[in-house]
């Protein structure tokens, strides 16, 4: 059996998630989701407009995912040694970057093959929040 894990925010849930999902469990016979904590988004300075218990629960009632945990750390070797997953699936935008360097050559003693996926074009939870803001700002345009 193979196992396979992913991570990500999933705010605002869309088609290139879905697609990442899709794929992920293509490749594995059960597919573990690490959805991140609001704490651990907040690291970056940022904030995720759906609540964390919120995120757990759709991207658990999609039928690519067999489980769903918390993830509230970066620490990805901590968490194979928790899980024991086989491959792991990740954006393209991280391939080749020192960190995932570094992390690659670690799983690789461990036996454990890294999949880098590429961004569906054209969407992402960045993008959606920067129209959001846009189309806010259009229809209540601040008093001058």
């Amino acid at each position: 059996m193979t196992i396979g894990y992913t991570t990500g925010v999933y705010d605002l849930f869309h088609i290139g998630h879905l697609n990442l999902l899709r794929n992920a469990k293509s490749m594995c016979d059960k597919l573990i989701v690490g959805v991140t904590t609001d704490e651990l988004v907040s690291y970056k300075n940022k904030r995720a407009v759906i609540p964390f218990s919120e995120r757990m629960e759709i991207v658990r009632s999609i039928r690519f995912v067999d489980a769903v945990i918390p993830q509230d750390s970066m620490d990805k070797l901590a968490m194979h040694d928790r899980l024991k997953f086989d491959v792991m699936f990740v954006g393209d935008d991280w391939f080749s970057t020192p960190k995932w360097q570094n992390i690659e050559e670690e799983f690789k003693k461990r036996g454990v093959r890294i999949v880098y996926f590429p961004y569906t074009q054209g969407t992402s939870s960045t993008l959606l929040n920067s129209v959001l803001v846009q189309l806010r700002d259009e229809h209540h345009p601040k008093e001058q």
